[in-house]
């Protein structure tokens, strides 16, 4: 393990350089919130779509952290209810992200470069991101704790060869409420799978009053922490080109508490436990 790769991830894992100003999108017809630097022009963009029954709200401090590192981080808040529409929120997305291109933000004093723009998400905003990605061509995709989507993401991967960054907890590749893995096989350009330790998939979500209800886990701090600081090391490097953090980006790199994932790599074989009159057999045969 690198000592510069436990340094950045420190680093990163605290705010950025940048002070933050929030906006409203609602003003420009699209429901939604945006943070950005101070000021600043030709910045990175990420577009950010919200987990199942959340909204914009209990993604706060991840987007504030976005743009204290020098990203606009934009949201749409929109199919917040027990029933949403993935592609409505793709759409939603693209909406966002042409706002972030085409509208001269805050004062006039922010304005975003057209290819450096990069498209993410949480749970089900996951999936509406990599939706979004198979009708428009960013700079770099990241699927954080994916799940499923109707139309599947893993459908569309194939045909998408954006570089991608998909986080998953160590203990929700099996799950059913992740798709991970099949979305990391099927990418058709660049990805990354990697696994954060000791997380849970709702891990990241702050205040979550409606989940909460349906007896998901509480918010895990340290999960938070690793997941914002390997998000914003790898756009940091897809979308400005810094070497510095080329770990984040890179498939074999060593970052600490997580784990790479070979999504083609073969399940291991289940062995079958011997049955009591096997047991016997053996010890009758070591007997003789």
């Amino acid at each position: 393990m690198s000592a510069s790769v436990k340094s950045l991830l420190s680093s990163l894992a605290g705010p950025g350089p940048h002070r933050v100003m929030r906006g409203n999108l609602g003003i420009t017809g699209q429901p939604g919130v945006v943070f950005t630097p101070e000021s600043g022009l030709n910045l990175p963009a990420v577009v950010f779509g919200h987990g199942w029954l959340t909204g914009v709200g209990n993604y706060r401090k991840l987007l504030e952290h976005l743009a204290s590192w020098g990203f606009v981080a934009a949201a749409p808040d929109t199919e917040r209810g027990p029933i949403p529409s993935h592609l409505n929120l793709a759409t939603d997305l693209l909406t966002t992200l042409d706002i972030c291109n085409g509208v001269r933000l805050g004062d006039g004093r922010i304005s975003v470069h057209p290819d450096r723009l990069a498209l993410a998400g949480h749970g089900m905003g996951a999936g509406a991101a990599v939706i979004a990605a198979a009708q428009r061509k960013v700079a770099a995709v990241a699927a954080l704790y994916p799940a499923p989507t109707a139309p599947s993401a893993e459908s569309l991967a194939p045909d998408i060869e954006t570089p991608a960054l998909i986080v998953a907890g160590a203990a929700d590749l099996d799950s059913l409420s992740c798709n991970a893995v099949p979305l990391a096989a099927a990418w058709g350009g660049p990805a990354i799978l990697r696994t954060i330790d000791k997380a849970s998939h709702n891990g990241i979500i702050e205040g979550r009053r409606a989940l909460a209800a349906l007896g998901a886990s509480k918010h895990e701090p340290r999960t938070e922490r690793t997941t914002r600081a390997v998000l914003v090391g790898y756009l940091v490097h897809q979308l400005l080109g810094d070497k510095t953090y080329k770990p984040f980006a890179d498939p074999e790199a060593v970052v600490p508490h997580t784990q790479l994932v070979d999504p083609h790599a073969a399940p291991e074989p289940e062995v079958e436990a011997p049955s009591k009159r096997q047991l016997l057999q053996a010890v009758q045969l070591l007997r003789k």
